[in-house]
């Protein structure tokens, strides 16, 4: 095991966990991942209302978003699986809840050091309308509690401003219907345009290595079994 690197690791517990996930389960992870992007992300500020947080996943797995990042300032996120039918456990949810920090910087300053523009889902007079926002550069929107929309600085601070057209009386729509007709919008946009949108091939490794692991029944046991079998040098080569 001496001087075995985790790139070694990582190839050997795929391996080994592949044993126990069906040929069907595996040709659909590696499909899936083909249509996984983390050009866009969601970003959600305080939102409270568990089926509203539930749904807003659901669609970021049915549009193939990978990330989405929970700012928990006021309120706690909750997730309700009857909404979410098990999407959640396909994403990768990054939840900022220090009580002593302003959850919302803190955000915002992982998103910018990923490489992400922040795009405030707000009305504003600098805003762009959803038909007409095609961004060609990774985009981070973020989406605010259910009343009372985002937060003064996470409008004031973000780098764009985009709005959905409203025809009627209502002055906005449900949190998670805005979140549905965004990803929609862009989805599209990413699939006719000749943007590399695409998760890189280490992203899809490790992803298929996560998604093997929640599928199997006994997790503990068969860590406990890979590490046994590693620490003996007793696994066959992936190779």
């Amino acid at each position: 095991m001496a001087g075995i690197t985790q790139s070694r690791i990582s190839k050997l517990q795929t391996a080994f966990f592949e044993q126990y996930v069906s040929e069907h389960k595996k040709k659909l992870f590696r499909s899936v991942l083909n249509k996984r992007t983390r050009f866009f992300t969601v970003v959600l500020e305080d939102i409270y209302q568990s089926q509203n947080a539930s749904a807003v996943l659901r669609s970021c797995d049915a549009f193939g978003i990978q990330d989405v990042h929970v700012v928990e300032n006021r309120n706690v996120f909750d997730v309700d699986k009857g909404v979410t039918i098990g999407s959640e456990k396909w994403l990768n949810v990054h939840r900022y809840r220090d009580k002593q920090a302003n959850n919302t910087e803190a955000a915002y300053r992982e998103l910018r050091e990923r490489g992400y523009r922040i795009v405030a889902t707000t009305p504003h007079e600098k805003q762009i309308e959803l038909p007409g926002f095609f961004p060609d550069e990774p985009a981070a929107l973020i989406f605010g509690t259910e009343k009372l929309g985002l937060t003064s600085y996470a409008i004031e601070m973000a780098d764009e401003w985009l709005h959905i057209p409203m025809h009627g009386f209502s002055e906005s729509f449900n949190l998670s219907v805005s979140v549905a007709l965004c990803l929609y919008h862009l989805r599209r946009h990413i699939d006719k345009q000749k943007i590399d949108w695409n998760l890189t091939d280490s992203e899809k490794d490790e992803l298929y290595l996560q998604w093997l692991r929640k599928s199997v029944h006994r997790l503990p046991a068969l860590d406990r079994k890979f590490k046994e079998l590693l620490e003996s040098s007793s696994l066959p080569s992936p190779d």
